[in-house]
Parts: structure tokens; sequence; C-alpha cells
């Protein structure tokens, strides 16, 4: 009895740890078909919600704004987090090295409420200052890039660090300069670290509620802003709809880019594989006498 509870314990703990994370999710979509809007008892199969959904323009202008927020958001974090991560990385010694690495590091442990705090705060001076920027999409776009850039950075520099200096030492000595160094070698060898950072910096300001709603303006709600507002006037099985489609597409994404990882790591493999077999042969070929 013992050995057999050695032995299934952990596979049983890690059984219901799973289930305790993805139930919940398990039962929104299972009632996001429920033919009533009651939210304990299953009484038939419908699509009548996700109709709904369709019809509901809040949601359905919510959800554009949230993508199109997302993916401005996704792109400034890769190309900030980028440099950012290249001048912590290749540059050990600068004057506020240490102030310029705090900086960037703080919205990793700073509370998004501060956060939202603060920069609502920025905006309301700018604005009475310089009559600029109305709060809106703009000025989620940099808050969210502000949280972003910082997951962002830490992805792409851990990716960094595992890039072999010797190829961009290399690509020096035969005359290639700084600049191109890093589009032509390095940039290529972290650029799966950069697609993470995008998707981890779009999954982060597609979900956002907080800064969200310090920095939005009137009639400007996205996503998470306009299901947070269904859920506290009750429940609302169109929101199970509109969950069920975020998970089936997140699902897909990440899965799709698990496999594209998987064969560009076999690729690669092959490659470094075949290069060695080639220098081998060349090696255990006698030269040919003149």
């Amino acid at each position: 009895m013992k050995a057999w509870i050695e032995k299934h314990f952990g596979k049983a703990w890690l059984a219901l740890v799973y289930a305790f994370l993805y139930m919940p999710l398990l039962f929104m979509v299972v009632f996001s078909f429920n033919s009533t809007r009651q939210d304990a008892n299953f009484t038939g199969f419908s699509l009548r919600w996700y109709e709904a959904l369709t019809r509901d323009t809040k949601i359905v202008e919510g959800f554009w704004l949230s993508v199109q927020v997302a993916l401005v958001t996704g792109v400034l974090s890769a190309v900030l987090g980028t440099f950012a991560a290249f001048v912590l990385v290749r540059y050990r010694r600068f004057l506020g090295r240490t102030a310029f690495s705090g900086m960037v590091n703080a919205p990793l442990v700073m509370p998004e409420v501060v956060i939202g705090l603060s920069l609502l705060l920025l905006m309301v001076g700018a604005q009475n200052v310089f009559g600029w920027p109305e709060r809106g999409m703009f000025t989620i776009i940099l808050g969210h890039t502000l949280l972003g850039m910082a997951y962002g950075m830490v992805v792409i520099q851990s990716r960094l660090l595992e890039v072999n200096r010797s190829l961009e030492e290399a690509a020096m000595d035969l005359g290639a300069r700084p600049h191109e160094v890093f589009f032509l070698v390095t940039l290529p060898n972290i650029a799966q670290g950069i697609l993470a950072a995008f998707l981890l910096s779009f999954t982060l300001s597609f979900d956002d509620v907080v800064i969200s709603e310090f920095l939005s303006g009137p009639g400007v709600n996205t996503l998470p802003q306009v299901i947070f507002g269904y859920a506290r006037r009750g429940i609302n099985p169109t929101i199970y709809a509109a969950a069920t489609l975020l998970i089936v597409t997140v699902t897909t994404v990440i899965v799709g880019y698990s496999i594209w990882v998987a064969r560009q790591t076999r690729k690669r493999e092959r490659e470094i594989a075949a290069a060695s077999r080639a220098v081998t042969t060349s090696l255990q070929v006698p030269a040919t006498p003149v």
C-alpha cells in the first residue's frame, strides 16, 4: 500500500491541481451553450448566446479595441524590450546602468493599481499643461506598453544570454559593422524570444482591466472592461460565450506557436548536425598531391 501511494501520489496531486485550475473554465464553456440563463442547471444545448454575442455592440466594439491595443502594445513592447535587454546584456558598465535596470524592472513588482494611478496623474497633468493627450486608446497603449515592455525585456534578456558571442565576434572579424552584426547575427538568434515577448505582451494587454480602467476615456472600453461591467450587474451567459471564444483563440495560438518552435528547434539541430558531418568529412579526406 505504501509503495502504491508513493508511486501514484504525485500523479494524483498533479491531477487535482489541474482539475482545480481548469474545471471552472470547463464549467463556463459548457454553460455558454445552455439554452436558458440559469447558471446552475444545464437545460439544453443552444447557440442563442453566441447569436446574442454578435448583436451586442459593446462587446464587439470592445473586442476590436482590445485587439488593436494589444497588437500595438505587443509590437512596441517587443521592440523596446529588445533594445533594453540588449543594452543590459551587452553593455555591463555605463553611467546610470543601475538606475536604468531598476526603472525597467520596476513595473514587474509594482501593483497595477499604483501604475494605473500614477499614469492617470501624469496624463491629467500633461493634458492640463499641453492640452494633450486625451484619455482613450492612445493612453491605454502607453500604459500597457509600460507593463508589457518589462515582461518582454525579461524574456528577451534570457534568450540573449544564451546567444554565443563568438558568432558576433566572427562577424566583426569578417568586417561587419556593429549595426550589421545586430541585424544579421544577433536578431535572427533571438527571434524566438522576441516572438515570445510579443505574445506575452499581447496577452497581458488583452487581459488587462486595472490600467485600462484608469486610462480609458468616455465611450472607450476594452473587452475586459465590458465583461467586468456586465459581471457586476449579474450573470449574463453572453459573457460565457465571449470567454469561450477567447479561450479557443488563445489555445489555438499557443498550440500553433509551440508547434512552430518545436519545428524550428528540430530544423536547427539538423542543420548543426549536417554542418558537423561536413566538417568531419572534410578533415578526413586527404589532400590531393600536386
